[in-house]
């Protein structure tokens, strides 16, 4: 356990280091389950979500993607059930005040903070509630989503006026979300606001186990394919009793967090409650029959991706002198694809034809970076780091031949290849 708890600090430490992820309004004493993602963690992130729609939405012909409005009519969440079940159990020590969700208690009826008694719980709602318009009454309260289902759900009868889709076929959707967490927790993992990318797939009642197989090996599929270590990935059926409201079955993707064996994606067949209770039905053009069309639901959280990235792809070389920590990152999901440099930063004909590269590059590719900062091994190190896959120096042979050295970040070997070869050969180690 304590090695974990110092992987888990070195996480923290490198993502603020290098620009991944910051605390929220840091400067004024930060704002509890609030995280800023830098330049490197936003990159992260859109590689993320770049990949995701590119393999559920633009990669198949039944799929419609949407993106609806945060803030909905409220009736929408009394429909959904939101509003009279979407509660935590809420219990507060006698002693020091503080709360906690019940069932997040190391210890039930105790304080995690001082070991004082908890007392009874109680019910709270999860959602952030806040008015809408210049008069504050119930008929101005509005809630930020806790889920992004139910914008594609009421969002069922126009897709299927503007697009006429057949049975099966899906919605899908990136945003955010949010939770009133009672006890935001472990980094990234349980905040108050966070992003989903989430899929609603429309079927036939009768072929929901067909389909809720067929996604489990999609997501499967998904998680390998994006370089999270599939060792630390189990599966775990929820049982009846703790099944949400709207689900008869329910599969968690669970991972190896440092922090113990928590969620990473969850995989529901809501049957047929969401589009009953908006009373939503589904007619076949040519056969004229209606019916309400039951769901399968894949939600992968955004947030959790990332962290969970960064644990699967966290290396420490001891091989040297001294531990060379690296991300590796396959080279379709890292921040960085490549990084340039002049051998020496105070050569301007050096600097000149590196930074010609380096834009013919950035052109290409985007996830470039320039980096000039430091002796070339101080470059390696800091790249190594942030997981940029290779990095290219230019040095005087440079200049007579149109040959660089390019750099693997996993192996550390160097080759000298043609200026001209450059392109090709990143694309074809692109994956």
């Amino acid at each position: 356990m304590e090695k974990d708890e110092k992987l888990m600090e070195k996480i923290t430490s490198l993502c603020k280091r290098r620009g991944f992820i910051y605390p929220g309004s840091e400067i004024y004493g930060g704002l509890a389950g609030t995280f800023d993602y830098g330049p490197l963690g936003v990159a992260l992130k859109n590689n993320i979500k770049t990949l995701w729609w590119k393999k559920f939405v633009d990669g198949r012909v039944d799929m419609y993607g949407v993106d609806a409005a945060i803030l909905m009519n409220s009736a929408v969440w009394q429909a959904s059930g939101h509003v009279d079940t979407f509660t935590e159990a809420l219990v507060e020590c006698g002693k020091c005040h503080k709360r906690f969700r019940e069932d997040h208690l190391k210890e039930k009826g105790k304080c995690d903070e001082c070991g004082g008694d908890t007392g009874l719980s109680r019910k709270f709602n999860g959602m952030f509630k806040t008015q809408i318009g210049a008069v504050e009454d119930s008929s101005s309260t509005v809630y930020l989503r806790p889920e992004t289902a139910q914008g594609m759900f009421v969002n069922f009868k126009n897709i299927i006026d503007s697009f006429h889709p057949k049975l099966p076929f899906g919605m899908a959707q990136i945003g955010k979300a949010f939770r009133n967490e009672i006890t935001p927790r472990d980094f990234i993992f349980r905040v108050r606001e966070f992003e989903q990318m989430e899929i609603e797939y429309f079927i036939k009642d009768e072929d929901w186990e067909k389909y809720f197989e067929y996604w489990k090996d999609e997501m499967l599929a998904w998680m390998e394919g994006m370089g999270i270590d599939m060792n630390k990935v189990h599966e775990l059926e929820v049982e009846k009793e703790d099944l949400a409201h709207y689900s008869k079955r329910t599969i968690d993707f669970e991972f190896d967090f440092p922090f113990g064996l928590k969620e990473l994606y969850g995989l529901a067949y809501r049957t047929d409650f969401d589009l009953k209770s908006h009373n939503l039905i589904y007619q076949d053009e040519e056969t004229s029959s209606k019916i309400v069309p039951h769901v399968i639901e894949p939600t992968f959280g955004v947030d959790r991706t990332v962290l969970a990235l960064m644990l699967s792809a966290y290396t420490e070389d001891n091989g040297g002198i001294e531990t060379r920590p690296y991300l590796a990152f396959k080279p379709s999901v890292a921040p960085v694809v490549c990084a340039v440099s002049p051998l020496l930063k105070n050569k301007p004909e050096l600097r000149d034809y590196a930074h010609i590269l380096y834009r013919t590059l950035k052109d290409e590719f985007g996830r470039v970076m320039w980096d000039d900062n430091g002796n070339i091994g101080k470059r390696y190190r800091r790249q190594d780091e942030i997981g940029t896959p290779w990095c290219i120096v230019v040095d005087f042979d440079t200049l007579t031949d149109d040959t660089v050295t390019i750099r693997d970040r996993d192996t550390g070997v160097q080759e000298r290849i043609k200026k001209v070869d450059i392109i090709d050969y990143i694309k074809e180690r692109m994956n």
